[in-house]
This record gives structure tokens, sequence and C-alpha cells, in this order.
């Protein structure tokens, strides 16, 4: 091979190195991010103008409270509906404009800094832990589900089990030899996770609130 091809060879863009025959795809994920931080950020908007309204006035009746089951209003004045001492909504209004900002380069061919995916990874991880806490609260203490609320528990979902399989995949995480097998399932079955978690869910919600679903047949 002449001296130029060698140079050819060594400017060319490595590809890189999956852990699995089933990658996520940049513009796959950048999508997912994209549609799933609009929808995110969009019920976290409309749960912050609700809990405005409610404050301004106690009599007011969220939209989305329809019956003692579905009511945002039982949720919104709980103090778990402000954990660090304003509307968690806020933080939905935050995350969700990062998350569809990075779903946009990520469709426009941007290639994305490690520490930015690892700090996304992070945030996003953060929010899996905060929303398994929320629906536990949800389901067993304040007896009482926001719809609003349920939009956002499905779109952290995907972005979590997506994010975390990327991660695995492009070792943005390192992973021992010892549970590479693992880390591969996690990213040739992301799909299967992301449906096993909202059976998961549905399950608790309708063992949580049987009582009233049975008394409505």
């Amino acid at each position: 091979m002449t001296q130029v091809g060698h140079e050819r060879d060594a400017a060319a863009p490595r590809r890189p190195e999956h852990l699995s025959a089933l990658p996520v795809t940049p513009r796959a994920r950048g999508l997912l991010m994209t549609v799933g931080g609009l929808v995110g950020l969009v019920a976290a908007f409309t749960l912050t103008v609700e809990r405005i309204r409610l404050a301004l006035d106690p009599s007011y009746v969220p939209s989305c409270s329809f019956n003692p089951v579905l009511s945002c209003g039982s949720v919104m004045v709980t103090e778990q509906a402000r954990v660090f001492g304003f509307p968690n909504p806020l933080i939905g209004i935050a995350a969700f404009t990062v998350t569809t900002t990075l779903g946009v380069l990520l469709l426009s061919r941007v290639a994305l800094p490690r520490w930015v995916e690892r700090g996304h990874l992070l945030g996003v991880s953060l929010g899996a832990v905060f929303v398994v806490w929320l629906i536990s609260q949800s389901l067993w203490s304040i007896r009482a589900l926001c719809p609003y609320c349920v939009v956002v528990w499905a779109v952290v979902v995907p972005l979590f089990w997506t994010s975390l399989a990327d991660a695995l995949d492009r070792s943005l995480l390192p992973v021992p030899a010892a549970l590479r097998p693992l880390a591969r399932a996690v990213v040739d079955y992301r799909l299967l996770l992301v449906l096993l978690t909202y059976v998961a869910v549905a399950a608790a919600v309708g063992q949580a609130f049987w009582a009233y679903w049975s008394s409505l047949l």
C-alpha cells in the first residue's frame, strides 16, 4: 500500500466498537430523546400551570382531576409534590429541555462528547429513581394518580433503558468481564425491559386501586 493510502487509513474515522450486535443507533436515540423530551416537557409545563392556578384559587379543579383515583389536585397539594421546596414539575421542565436539545443534536448528526453522554445518563438515572419513588408514594401513600405525572413516568422508562443500553454498548460505563453477558443482555433486550417495566407499573396500579376499579364493574 502506498504512503498516501496509509495516510487515508489513518485519517479515516474509526468505527465505534459495540458490545452487542444490536447497538442503539444515534438516530433512534435522538428520535426517542426528541419526541420523549417534548412530550415530557409539555406534561411538566402543563402541571406547572395547573399548580399555579390551584395556588391562586384553592377552589380550582385541575383539568386532570377526573375522579377519586385520577386526580391531579389530590397529588399537587401533598408534600411529595414539592420534595425540594418547589413544585416537582419545574425539575421536569429543566430536565426535558436538556433531553430534547440533546436529541435534536443527535438527529443533526452532532457527535456529543462522552462527558455529556455520561452526564445525561446520570440525570436520566436519577430521574428514574425519583420516578420510582413518586410511583410508590402515589400508589400507597397519596392513594391517587396524576394523569400528567403518569405521562412523565411513561417517558422516563424508555429514556432510562435506552440510555443505559447505549452507555453499556459503547463502554461509557466500565463493565467488568464477568458482567459483560448481563450488559449485552440489557442492550439486546432493552425493548423487552421497557415493556416489562410498563407491565410492572400497570400491575402495581391495578393492585393499589383494585377496590375502586372493581366498584366500577
